[in-house]
């Protein structure tokens, strides 16, 4: 299944509202990235926070999926038990969002 921007928008949704819900940052997502030829790429901000950007066109969704989450783990900076734990909780949000798509 191929990434769509609605289903990229509804994804960062849910994703935000967990990531805040734990008391973690919630990074802007965007797609595609500047940068030529990355997948993802995470831009910081002098104030804190950080822009996830995405290529989403010609990749599969759940590729997609896993570089938003990833985003949300780095702007964190959030390692081991932390970043597996938060994982499990967006991993699991999403997957809630798919089943009430389908």
């Amino acid at each position: 299944m191929e990434a769509t921007s609605l289903r990229f928008a509804s994804a960062a949704r849910s994703l935000g509202q967990v990531a805040r819900g734990r008391g973690l940052d919630v990074p802007g997502f965007r797609s595609p990235p500047r940068l030529a030829g990355v997948e993802r790429s995470v831009r910081r901000r002098p104030d804190g926070g950080a822009t996830v950007s995405i290529r989403l066109r010609g990749r599969p969704w759940v590729a997609v999926l896993s570089d938003m989450i990833e985003g949300v783990i780095v702007t964190n900076q959030l390692s081991a038990l932390a970043a597996d734990r938060a994982r499990t909780a967006l991993w699991s949000a999403v997957e809630t969002e798919e089943l009430r798509a389908a």
